[in-house]
């Protein structure tokens, strides 16, 4: 709880510093800009959590979402496949990818950070492949599946301001991903895991199936995500679709206070992570900074917050062992 309060704390002194210097960014259209965007990056950022709970790292995470944003539209609009039928591919082929990143880490004991860096370079280049490296898009005629995307809901009793479909999907996911961490017992193994691996498994814990559950939960919403990007988009670079992304999600689910140690992790506290890192990318465009200097500034942001949290974390542990001394 505190850790969310002090990252919340931090989203909210970026909002004020922000609005003080240009009252552009309380604007509807802003606002509606910039959760959409944490709706959507949101959805990734979950998934991450996960594996990172468990002491795991995807680093495939970006090219995943460039691979099934790819592949849906290559179905639909070249294989003429129906959306139901396509969807259902690209969530078994996240289903897959998950599976057999669990796989290769349980059973062949290979390093999580090699697999997924492989990962990474496999799907990037399938994507390439499937499509000739040629740009893909849904046109005008599929406007009724963008609306994942692209749909808003309207607030009562708000006049000019409406909620965007991604963060519906990212806070009905997020609540499912938090009542599983914390209300379920497969939940409570993978946090055990995270702790202490060995531990675990002579507690008598499948720590291999719950390492592989982390990691199909992760490609999962990849897939998810790649699919809202892709309907967002709706023009989808092959060779750059997603890039980078999983520097995101990872980003945000620790400073939302998930330990890449493993055992500790909050999903409510990776959503306002993710919500801390866009609110400080539109930050950066609204007061006119150079964009160059964007992953600058962010990285900044987020190593502080990150060092901040480890000094205040140490702090708190010196005083309780002087307290026990005493």
């Amino acid at each position: 709880m505190k850790k969310i309060l002090g990252i919340s704390t931090l989203l909210v002194v970026i909002c004020v510093a922000t609005s003080v210097m240009n009252p552009q960014f309380l604007t509807a259209y802003n606002l509606q800009n910039v959760i959409r965007w944490t709706g959507l990056f949101g959805v990734i950022s979950i998934g991450a959590a996960f594996v990172i709970i468990t002491g795991g790292i995807d680093l495939s995470i970006g090219s995943l979402i460039g691979l099934t944003g790819c592949v849906l539209p290559l179905l639909i609009m070249q294989h003429g496949w129906s959306a139901p039928a396509a969807l259902l591919v690209v969530a078994l082929l996240g289903l897959g990818v998950g599976l057999t990143h669990g796989l290769l880490i349980t059973k062949l004991k290979l390093r999580p950070f090699v697999v997924t860096l492989c990962g990474l370079m496999i799907y990037r280049g399938l994507a390439r492949w499937l499509t000739g490296d040629q740009t893909q898009g849904f046109g005008q005629e599929h406007e009724t599946l963008r609306l994942l995307a692209t749909g808003k809901v309207p607030l009562p009793f708000v006049t000019g301001f409406e909620i965007p479909s991604p963060v519906l999907i990212m806070l009905a996911l997020g609540v499912a991903a938090a009542v599983f961490l914390n209300k379920t017992v497969y939940g409570r193994y993978m946090l055990a895991l995270g702790r202490n691996e060995q531990a675990a498994r002579y507690s008598g814990i499948n720590t291999d199936a719950m390492t592989i559950l982390a990691y199909m939960i992760c490609s999962t919403t990849a897939a998810l995500g790649g699919v809202l990007f892709a309907l967002d988009f709706n023009l989808i670079q092959p060779a750059g679709h997603g890039d980078f992304y999983e520097l995101y999600a990872i980003a945000a689910a620790v400073l939302g206070g998930c330990s890449l140690r493993g055992g500790e992790g909050s999903i409510a506290g990776v959503i306002v992570g993710i919500a801390v890192m866009r609110v400080l990318y539109n930050s950066i465009n609204l007061l006119g900074i150079d964009t160059q200097l964007e992953f600058t500034i962010i990285g900044v942001v987020i190593l502080g917050g990150v060092t901040a949290d480890e000094l205040a974390k140490r702090w708190a542990a010196s005083r309780r062992a002087a307290a026990e001394r005493a």
